[in-house]
């Protein structure tokens, strides 16, 4: 059986791993620290397939029927407070 790419999945939105740039302008930009951005777990599955390291952050467009294409920001942890 060949491994699925789960990234492919219609139910999974679009996870991109920041540059370090692309970051400080995103936190600049709502003014916030890393502390304050939402968690995604280093063992996520979608995190796993990016080869994302802790710190990093992660933008994940989301679309929707109704409400067209929406942006969010996590911040890859092991699960505790970073």
């Amino acid at each position: 059986m060949k491994d699925l790419d789960i990234t492919k999945h219609d139910f999974v939105p679009k996870h991109i791993i920041l540059s370090e740039k692309k970051r400080e302008e995103v936190l600049k930009e709502y003014k916030i620290k890393l502390t304050q951005l939402p968690r995604i777990s280093i063992s996520d599955p979608v995190i796993k397939t990016l080869n994302a390291k802790i710190g990093d952050v992660i933008k994940i467009i989301r679309k929707s029927e109704t409400a067209g294409e929406s942006e969010y920001y996590r911040v890859v942890t092991r699960g505790e407070k970073i």
